[in-house]
């Protein structure tokens, strides 16, 4: 019996629209190729999670970074509930001025803003921020008060001049009817063992379920099969056996992620209009970079949480001519430091004995820059398949001078900031994850520069829409997850104010 809704993926974007269709009366589905978290002594263990990567994929990706020549070979992170379970909480929204090239305004993303902090719980100090966008609500729960640390970061910032606010944070630190978070010093990248952190596992699933969402977990999409205009059904294979299975639905939403999405509609033969085929292009990941500061005395010596602090003060390039309408710089924000074995696996050869040794007297901020979407970003499948018989997700990826200029002038304050807290030396490391990647199925305004319509409909098909961050024109310069949430929940809205105009 066909469903009315299926969904693929289970990230913000999966979850919220899930949570959305159900509580408005769709049989819905969801397929997931990873498993549960185990949520055990383990999902806390650095090693085990940052360096034996507990929860890898058993598809390669195939990664060809700043123009070099060979590819490289990774495994991301597979589980139940996406990249929300190993965030760490930041809840940023976009600013008015980021919407500057989007279809929609920031007033008609607001209120759906407001109803993803609800749901995820969102901890905030509304009025600190000085870029602050303009909210019709208040935070659902107030920030918790700074650990040591971040006092330590929030004075060197104020001697300089700066407003540092309270990062808004998607962590349980006030609903006694739930884990409480326990101020450890495991969340960014971790599970959370005793599910304190607002996952959407722990909050939107959790809803979405009790409501009578189906999931099923071990279930790879391979393609989608569908008709003049519509999708029809969605062809998984079962991790566990191997044998290939099919679902139908009158309506289907796909959220696989940035390089997920893309790679599924490629595999099923589905282009966008117009002249050039834009799914899998424009990429977008962030450029981001992370500043040490060694300090001459342990900066945390209880190992206490304190990613608590947030930067806008650069958001905005005043030197730039297009400051109102170009790429934003970004945000700088505090963050943990890792135990000294991840930091010696980590480190250069011929510094980590060293890198080991000055550990405890480091202390690190996160710099989060804009990037511009480039066509040459792309996601691509081909040829070679993986261990299941699925093509093999190839991501070519290359920032531009203007993407490391950004970058760059965060990492020239918060190197200022390091040093009035009192650090002696510092250091850059770039980052190269793909934990921000947007873009790659963009909506706009037509078919020449987007494969999505304003409503995220993907364009030609009158009942597949995409309700992941592959939908976002531009990146901004926060964490994408709150702006994919409250689009879920908008893409949601429509889908069912469509469903129920054809049923009545």
């Amino acid at each position: 019996m066909p469903y009315d809704a299926l969904i693929i993926g289970s990230g913000f974007g999966a979850a919220a629209a899930a949570l959305r269709l159900v509580e408005a009366g769709l049989s819905t589905l969801m397929l997931e190729r990873g498993r549960p978290a185990k949520r055990d002594a383990q999902d806390w263990d650095q090693r085990q999670i940052l360096v034996e990567k507990r929860y890898r994929s058993a598809s390669p990706l195939r990664l060809r970074q700043y123009g070099k020549r060979d590819y490289a070979t990774e495994h991301p992170n597979e589980v139940l509930g996406g990249m929300s379970v190993f965030y760490g909480g930041a809840s940023l929204r976009l600013r008015e001025r980021d919407f500057s090239h989007w279809p929609i305004g920031y007033g008609d993303l607001e209120p759906y803003y407001s109803q993803a902090e609800q749901a995820l719980h969102v901890h905030g100090r509304a009025g600190l921020d000085p870029c602050e966008p303009q909210r019709s609500q208040p935070y659902p729960a107030e920030s918790p008060d700074l650990a040591v640390p971040a006092q330590r970061i929030r004075d060197a910032g104020q001697r300089l001049g700066l407003k540092p606010f309270p990062i808004p944070l998607a962590i349980n630190f006030t609903d006694s009817n739930r884990p409480l978070c326990v101020r450890c010093n495991t969340c960014d990248g971790f599970p959370c063992k005793i599910e304190a952190k607002n996952d959407v596992t722990a909050t939107l699933l959790r809803q979405a379920q009790s409501r009578g969402l189906q999931i099923i977990t071990g279930a790879i999409v391979v393609r989608l099969e569908s008709g003049a205009d519509a999708v029809t059904a969605a062809v998984c294979v079962d991790v566990e056996s191997g044998k290939e299975c099919r679902f139908e639905a009158s309506v289907f939403c796909l959220a696989a992620g940035a390089l997920g999405s893309p790679a599924i509609l490629q595999r099923s033969g589905l282009r966008s209009e117009g002249e050039r085929d834009l799914v899998g292009r424009y990429l977008m990941r962030h450029c981001n970079a992370v500043v040490t500061g060694i300090f001459p005395f342990r900066t945390n010596p209880d190992r206490v949480f304190h990613k608590q602090l947030c930067f806008t003060d650069y958001y905005m390039d005043a030197d730039a001519d297009a400051a109102e309408s170009g790429p934003a710089v970004g945000v700088i924000q505090d963050i943990y430091t890792p135990s000294a074995p991840v930091i010696r696996h980590f480190a250069p050869l011929g510094t980590r004995s060293l890198a080991g040794l000055l550990a405890n007297n480091m202390q690190n901020l996160l710099c989060v820059a804009e990037d511009e979407p480039r066509y040459e970003n792309a996601v691509r499948t081909g040829s070679e398949l993986d261990c299941y018989g699925v093509a093999v997700t190839t991501v070519d990826h290359a920032y531009v001078r203007a993407d490391m200029d950004r970058r760059q002038k965060l990492i020239v304050q918060a190197k200022r900031i390091l040093r009035s807290a009192g650090a002696l030396v510092t250091r850059v490391h770039d980052i190269d994850s793909f934990s921000h990647a947007v873009g790659t199925i963009r909506f706009g305004d037509s078919a020449a520069v987007s494969a999505l319509d304003e409503s995220c409909r993907f364009r030609g098909f009158e009942n597949l829409y995409v309700t992941d961050g592959s939908f976002m024109p531009t990146s901004g310069g926060v964490n994408p997850s709150l702006t994919i949430t409250a689009n879920a929940f908008r893409v949601a809205d429509h889908i069912t104010g469509r469903t129920g105009s054809q049923d009545g």
